[in-house]
């Protein structure tokens, strides 16, 4: 199906009816080669063309209306994240009133957690993954000291088997109908940090539901990377950054979901604030919170208009390209274009640590140097060198991600020369 030559992978983008979205985005300077190769989407998206204009407009309205910019113009900032929650529940598949974006990442994971994560003297414990990302992990065992309790005893890690580097799905659903009686919350990835294992969500939503807990989801590496159907699904919750394949900029605001069901149970535990009181009588300023019927009830406080401003015009590509199918599509022949590059050119010195099945895996691939006598750090350091843009994530892997938004089937192709060329 596929061939070596550069020719075939120009052929491959000239047949790509994605391939005029690159043109949206500002790629970084190059320094020693004609082009950046930037395959590190799973870090930090490109910057949408459109996203330092719809800042710039923002700035403009601030400084001619001043607080006027709350009410006013055809883009007012009061309810500013509400021109977001639309393309993003399409992004997630989810209802519009089940996604607000809000603050970080780590914050809308404890407030959810408030919310989801009631112990009782049977039901106290958390399962998460043993190689979570870190401020997962913290967060998890903060919230179980929060409640009086000792993390040694309410949180459980499930890991892969001896000699694997990635959770077997069938595993992970017999770790939780084990641990059912005492589980309280089960809280995982969608789609894996370290390995780009995408998990089986659904299962893992199912599973935590026959045995009683509730269901939250990490999906920091999902959003904007593979198909998603949340509200059928029936997660509980899930909370996802947008700097990564949202492409929203450097810590822009984060976002959540919290299903439909629970909007409205009255006696659910939460953190209310002011932005998350009923909006027709919020300037009332009375002291009785009457929370709005929908997830923005989670809100405490108003829209940083200038970090959500990207993400709007970010979304507004997604929405343009024709959402997650077509990108998902086209997402699938890079990363098997890149496999087959990588078996041609550089079998038995470079090793994937992702799943090969496609559905298990997203744009993101996970590489191991194991030619011999070889430092995987000196090899991402000459990779970096040579103007490709990816991460070196302890203590051996260096992580690549062609995203189809943005990147073409030659930058797969270079990208795998220079490696090639590196490990000469």
């Amino acid at each position: 199906m596929f061939e070596v030559g550069l020719d075939f992978a120009r052929s491959l983008d000239a047949a790509d009816d994605l391939a005029p979205f690159r043109d949206r985005f500002v790629f970084p300077e190059p320094s020693h080669r004609p082009e950046v190769t930037y395959l590190v989407g799973n870090s930090l998206g490109l910057a949408p063309l459109a996203a330092r204009e719809i800042l710039i407009e923002e700035a403009d309205k601030w400084a001619t209306l001043g607080v006027r910019g709350h009410f006013e113009t055809d883009r007012p900032w009061t309810p500013y994240h509400e021109l977001l929650a639309g393309p993003m529940a399409r992004l997630v598949g989810a209802l519009p009133e089940e996604v607000v974006v809000m603050n970080g990442l780590t914050v809308n994971l404890h407030l959810l957690m408030v919310s989801f994560y009631r112990p009782t003297a049977e039901r106290f414990k958390i399962l998460i993954e043993d190689h979570a990302f870190p401020s997962d992990h913290f967060a998890v065992e903060s919230q179980i000291r929060f409640h009086g309790l000792d993390p040694s005893e309410a949180m459980i890690t499930i890991k892969p088997r001896d000699g694997e580097e990635t959770l077997r799905p069938d595993d992970i659903v017999e770790a939780i109908r084990h641990h059912g009686p005492e589980l309280a919350l089960v809280l995982l990835p969608g789609v894996h940090y370290y390995t780009g294992q995408v998990m089986p969500m659904e299962r893992i939503v199912d599973a935590a539901h026959d045995v009683g807990a509730t269901a939250g989801l990490d999906l920091a590496h999902a959003v904007g990377n593979v198909e998603l159907s949340l509200h059928d699904w029936g997660a509980d919750f899930a909370a996802w950054c947008t700097y990564k394949y949202l492409n929203g900029g450097p810590g822009s605001t984060a976002a959540a979901f919290i299903h439909q069901r629970h909007h409205a149970d009255a006696n659910i535990a939460r953190f209310n604030g002011w932005w998350g009181h009923d909006k027709t009588t919020r300037f009332e300023m009375n002291n009785e919170f009457l929370p709005i019927p929908s997830a923005e009830a989670w809100q405490i406080s108003n829209a940083p208009i200038f970090s959500m401003a990207p993400v709007l015009a970010s979304l507004a590509v997604f929405e343009e390209a024709g959402g997650m199918k077509p990108l998902r599509a086209k997402s699938e022949q890079l990363v098997r274009y890149m496999d087959f590059l990588l078996d041609e050119h550089l079998s038995g010195q470079v090793e994937s640590i992702t799943p090969r099945d496609l559905e298990q895996r997203g744009c993101q691939l996970s590489l191991k140097v194991v030619a011999p006598k070889v430092d995987g750090q000196a090899v991402f350091d000459r990779l970096q060198e040579a103007d490709v843009e990816c991460d070196w994530r302890y203590p051996n892997v260096i992580r690549v991600a062609a995203v189809p938004l943005y990147n073409s089937f030659e930058d797969v192709h270079r990208f795998v020369s220079i490696l090639t060329e590196v490990l000469k």
